[in-house]
């Protein structure tokens, strides 16, 4: 059984709703989603708070993970989040650049004007 299938069993076996699981391990229930379709997987952390919550010893909640799997997919997560970050640091220095090139636009208007105005056109 994958990890994936392990946290589904368990989480049903409890009761308890992608919504509820979350809010006990102190994460959203997207995340909850992911793990359970395999598209992501806990820290190490998230997998202490898993096995202490569902009261089974580490090496049962994780025995049959393909550890390869998860590097893959982390790599990608990061990767990803490295993508977003640098999107966004473009998007905040291109916003910068178009403010100030803005406002010597509108300074350059205003200069043009004040000439016209001061030399009678």
């Amino acid at each position: 059984m994958n990890f994936n299938e392990k946290l589904i069993e368990l989480r049903k076996k409890e009761g308890l709703s992608q919504d509820e699981m979350g809010e006990r391990l102190g994460v959203s229930r997207q995340t909850i989603s992911k793990w359970e379709l395999a598209q992501s997987y806990p820290d190490f952390q998230r997998l202490v708070a898993i096995s202490d919550y569902f009261a089974l010893s580490l090496n049962e909640l994780v025995k049959d993970i393909d550890v390869q799997d998860i590097r893959k997919k982390t790599i990608t997560e990061k990767k990803l989040a490295q993508i977003y970050d640098d999107m966004q640091t473009a998007k905040s220095v291109g916003n910068k650049l178009l403010n100030v090139f803005a406002t010597f636009g509108i300074i350059g208007v205003l200069f043009f004007l004040l000439i016209g105005i001061i030399f009678g056109n």
